[in-house]
């Protein structure tokens, strides 16, 4: 028997997409989430979210939100061409 397609992600990439779906208040909180809750740089901690936006394991784990940030990132690649 198969597992469920969101075991197949690594806690740690359940725990970035956890991180945003948090909304944060105020200057660096995330930042000091990231390198609390995860032991990494927050440059390293987007490098991690960047792949998962375009892994099929994290949109069957949290469709809403890697939609979301497919968007955002979509966006920000138009207003930059």
């Amino acid at each position: 028997m198969s597992r469920p397609v969101s075991e197949e992600l690594t806690e740690r990439d359940r725990e970035v997409l956890a991180l945003e779906r948090r909304s944060w208040t105020g200057p660096g909180a995330k930042e000091r989430a990231i390198r609390e809750r995860l032991g990494i740089s927050p440059t390293r901690y987007y490098q991690l979210l960047n792949a998962l936006l375009d892994d099929p394991r994290a949109l069957a784990h949290d469709p809403v939100t890697v939609n979301r940030l497919r968007r955002r990132r979509q966006a920000r690649r138009r207003d930059l061409s």
